[in-house]
């Protein structure tokens, strides 16, 4: 297994996850990102290198962010330091300031105890596995080692929580005024600006989960727990409660009922939104493979293709930017709006969300109904051999299933990247036909799969 994961390099603070490991690998990403002809134009001007470090409240950022800027200044790297802001903030900031790179500490929504690095290229877009594999790389490898004046400097980045401000806020088509929002802020990174851009949108912000001590994050609230969210727009008749996770690049919504609106809800409603406007790119969407049938066909009776994908946002992103899209995103909440930023952001949703609210007059129950959800039921088969999803046994009855479901459900089978596992995901317009569906299928794969004793 590589250092990097799916997003990042990320695990338990002072576990695996260290500062003296954190000071290397901020070393090595100088040593990578620090080539190329955009730094050696820098460096021929009499320029150091310039990267932006922020981090979420998790009380191990503290020693890990300031591991991060230490390896990247003894690298001869000047560093931007914003302190506690959202990861699409970071991105943001990167590309509004034209930074050489940018690093966020963060675990997203994980418990406290665990931690991450993620790192962000020239124009705040995520590092190729390639570009990950060659930081990896010069972990071991010589190291810049610059002294005297060529050492780089660590300064605070006075304005950019403004910055970011400033740039949601003149994002939005619409005022958010007339709309009554409880925001669920993960006791995160969004604790701080989030209430301050919808109230500075015209929204009526009453605040949960906006209390940070730097171990409480994601700890009951936020986008992984919304049951505290929905509960307090029902008590004091909010019209929309919204939740983000820990750092904030996530977006889930509850209604006035306190019935979630997940992330495919909230994709349809944007795109429709957006190709009224002329905002939505070749008319399409870009989704993974998990998001709901009910989402295709939405898009499909409103004139939107659907664009699929592998699970995880980086390849929602590369589809995204293979094809010059501008809306795409996972049922989790990750939604990525390209023309206003290069990752998911959880606050950008949300605004967006709530303008067209307010632009139509229309409550988030009546938007969220431009889609169906249709019931689906997902089964973790531990202990199988994933390799193995493509057994003759297990594809004959994937076919079956599918047959027998016809264009009412879906059958998707997947193998786990990190666990010895396959998942069994089953859609059907009837709860009992997909539960039913799905244990006979994770009963074949457990018969056919199973690893050896």
């Amino acid at each position: 297994m590589g250092l990097f994961g799916t997003d990042g390099v990320r695990g338990l603070a002072n576990g695996p996850l260290t500062a003296d490991l954190a000071l290397t690998l901020a070393q090595a990403t100088a040593v990578v990102l620090g080539q190329g002809r955009s730094a050696d134009a820098r460096r021929a001007a009499g320029r150091r290198l310039t990267a932006v470090v922020a981090r979420d409240p998790r009380v191990s950022g503290e020693f890990l962010a300031a591991a991060v800027a230490a390896g990247l200044a003894a690298s001869g790297v000047d560093v931007l330091d914003a302190g506690v802001i959202p990861t699409p903030a970071a991105a943001f900031l990167i590309g509004s300031i034209d930074a050489d790179f940018g690093v966020m500490v963060s675990a997203s929504h994980n418990p406290a105890p665990d931690n991450g690095i993620k790192i962000f290229a020239r124009g705040g877009v995520k590092l190729p596995d390639i570009v990950e594999r060659r930081i990896e790389a010069a972990m071991t490898g010589p190291m810049l080692l610059p002294t005297g004046a060529d050492v780089g400097r660590i300064r605070r980045f006075a304005d950019a929580e403004d910055r970011y401000v400033v740039h949601l806020l003149s994002s939005l088509p619409h005022r958010l005024d007339g709309i009554h929002v409880v925001l669920d802020c993960a006791n995160g990174a969004a604790a701080g600006v989030s209430p301050e851009t919808f109230r500075d949108a015209g929204a009526r912000v009453t605040v949960i989960g906006a209390d940070p001590d730097g171990v409480n994050i994601n700890d009951g609230v936020g986008s992984t727990h919304l049951d505290k969210l929905a509960a307090e727009v029902v008590r004091i008749g909010a019209d929309v409660g919204i939740a983000h996770d820990g750092d904030a690049d996530r977006c889930l919504a509850v209604d006035a009922t306190g019935t979630i609106v997940d992330g495919d809800q909230i994709m349809a409603i944007l795109a429709v939104a957006m190709k009224e406007r002329n905002a939505l790119v070749s008319n399409t969407l870009v989704a993974t493979v998990m998001s709901n049938l009910g989402l295709h066909r939405a898009m499909t009776e409103h004139g939107i293709i659907v664009e699929q994908t592998s699970v995880g946002d980086r390849y929602v992103l590369e589809r995204m930017n293979e094809g010059g899209f501008s809306l795409g995103g996972e049922q989790s909440g990750h939604v990525i709006m390209s023309e206003f930023a290069t990752t998911g952001d959880g606050l950008l949703t949300g605004l967006h969300l709530l303008a067209r609210m307010a632009e139509t007059g229309r409550s988030l129950a009546e938007l969220a109904a431009v889609m169906t959800v249709y019931p689906q039921v997902l089964v973790n088969v531990r202990g199988v051999d994933r390799e193995g999803v493509g057994h003759q046994a297990v594809a004959d009855a994937v076919a079956s299933a599918s047959s027998m479901l016809g264009d009412s459900g879906r059958v998707l089978l997947r193998a786990s990247g990190t666990e010895q596992l396959v998942r069994v995901m089953v859609e059907a317009s009837d709860a009992d036909v997909a539960s039913q569906i799905a244990g006979e299928l994770a009963d074949v794969v457990r018969t056919h799969l199973a690893l050896p004793a």
